[in-house]
């Protein structure tokens, strides 16, 4: 799946704004390769060009180039003793070990890497950029997604161009400019993205099937309460539950009263997960295409017709963490609500479905038990509640270790953002599980635009006739979930939520 394509049109890279989520999909998910235009390359000859005329100036200062690295900045150095330094590879920075990142996050870190080269103002050769994008064509090097505590991305970066760094002999800045800024935060904040736009409508989807199970009032999702709101994201969630309950049971077949909170406030809370998303897309385009290096080449101008290089502290990238977080409460929140749902539904005086033919009392029941489904999907939620707290910065390296003494929490959150999701998954597949189980005892259909959605999930959790080892198949469903956020999907699910988006016109 992470592997190479060949035979695909590469993705052309003529500056920054070329950085898009749709491009990274295309490289990291889909495996595509990419092309530097004549223009970008012109443009990291001439920035090269001017950052090299700049070194003549003995009394110049440039962190990494004139200076050693990290504590060892205060030394300057000799021009033999700056090309020496630049061509040695960052074994020093290669440090961390844990678990890999997924393949496809290390080929979206190779694309990003790209933005502080395209526009030339990580001063490096055309050649080595070349180089980097080359690096697309085969298997990525193993990057740890633990044991990374440094002020910016210097550790997984050093591992990721390792290897490059020995095979070509590198001039004045490159190495620098390979290992520092913030592509990794990039990388992992775009692949999240594109994982929770599936998640997301997904979870519409079965929420939406949850509400036909226990026949919710369609009251609650009342176009007209986009109005009274005045909120896009409550407004498109509103719209979603809508959509998928055309054509749902009449009214008069209804509750007759109001449904259960967790079902009344699902607009509200799935218009806080479609606001989590939006803003985690804008801190994902930005971050692509951001320049974060350190230090930074600014092309020359008239009053500096040989640039300048500036020291800043762009390589931290503090927007991809509190994003993630946000993507991570809204799996926590949904979760809570899934698990309600479950409960509720398995509790015949509230949901009014028969416990004679849902949910049988006595111990062995013949006709088979989904009762305990409810204390699975509490346990699950109760993880996406864990993994759901806040990533604050990391007083790292021995408590300011060097000059270091700050290190953002990216891969926490990331990590944290990916064990809630899975929870969530863990959830909504026990949802899926009784809310199917209802509709089937009481010889009810699902709406038309989930009907195919339905008979996808009976392929998993069959309706329910003897007993079954239910978590078995309640796992592979959550795995199915799982996978149908992943880069292809899931065929089954793939195809039904197609047709209810086409029949829908959603």
């Amino acid at each position: 799946m992470d592997k190479y394509v060949t035979g695909l049109q590469p993705i052309l890279i003529d500056s920054r704004a070329d950085l898009t989520l749709a491009a990274y999909q295309a490289v990291a998910w889909d495996a595509r390769g990419i092309e530097l235009s004549e223009r970008s390359k012109a443009v990291m000859r001439d920035c090269r060009a001017q950052f090299l005329r700049l070194l003549d100036d003995p009394d110049l200062v440039i962190y990494g180039v004139t200076t050693g690295y990290g504590q060892m900045a205060k030394k300057r150095l000799s021009p033999e003793e700056r090309k020496a330094q630049a061509a040695s590879p960052p074994f020093a920075v290669a440090t961390s070990f844990g678990q890999p990142l997924p393949e496809r996050v290390v080929r979206g870190i190779v694309f990003a890497r790209l933005a502080n080269f395209v526009d030339g103002h990580g001063a490096v050769s055309p050649e080595l950029a070349s180089a980097v994008g080359e690096m697309l064509h085969g298997s990525m090097p193993e990057v740890s997604s633990e044991g990374v505590g440094c002020a910016g991305e210097i550790q997984p970066l050093g591992q990721l161009f390792l290897d490059l760094c020995q095979k070509r002999t590198l001039g004045e800045k490159e190495a620098l400019a390979l290992i520092n800024g913030s592509p990794v935060a990039a990388s992992l904040l775009t692949d999240s993205v594109l994982s929770a736009r599936k998640r997301l409508h997904l979870a519409e989807a079965l929420f939406a099937l949850s509400c036909e199970a226990i026949l919710a009032p369609l009251e609650a999702y009342d176009p007209s309460l986009q109005d009274l709101w005045g909120d896009r994201c409550e407004a498109e969630a509103l719209k979603a539950l809508a959509n998928y309950l055309e054509g749902a049971a009449e009214k008069s077949e209804r509750r007759p009263y109001q449904a259960p909170v967790s079902w009344r406030i699902l607009p509200r809370i799935l218009g806080q997960a479609r606001r989590a998303l939006a803003q985690a897309e804008e801190a994902a385009q930005i971050s692509l295409s951001a320049v974060s290096d350190n230090p930074v080449f600014l092309r020359g101008d008239d009053e500096n017709p040989n640039g300048r290089v500036i020291s800043t502290g762009g390589y931290h990238n503090a927007m991809a963490a509190p994003a993630l977080d946000a993507l991570a409460s809204s799996w926590a929140d949904l979760a809570l609500l899934a698990d309600r749902q479950t409960a509720k539904l398995l509790d015949g005086a509230v949901s009014r479905l028969p416990d004679n033919l849902l949910f049988e009392n006595t111990f062995w029941p013949r006709s088979g038990y989904m009762g305990c489904l409810a204390m699975t999907a509490a346990s699950w939620s109760e993880a996406a509640r864990k993994a759901a707290g806040p990533s604050l910065l990391l007083a790292s390296e021995g408590g300011g270790f060097g000059q270091n003494d700050v290190a953002p929490a990216n891969l926490f959150a990331w990590r944290q953002e990916r064990e809630a999701a899975r929870a969530f998954e863990g959830v909504l597949s026990c949802l899926a599980g009784v809310a199917s189980q209802a509709l089937h005892v009481t010889g009810r259909t699902s709406p038309p635009a989930l009907a195919e959605l339905l008979e996808t999930l009976r392929e998993t959790i069959p309706p329910l006739e003897n007993q079954r080892v239910l978590g078995t198949e309640a796992g592979s469903l959550a795995d199915r979930f799982a996978a149908f956020a992943e880069p292809r999907g899931d065929d089954g699910i793939n195809k039904a939520l197609a047709k209810a988006n086409r029949d829908q016109g959603i």
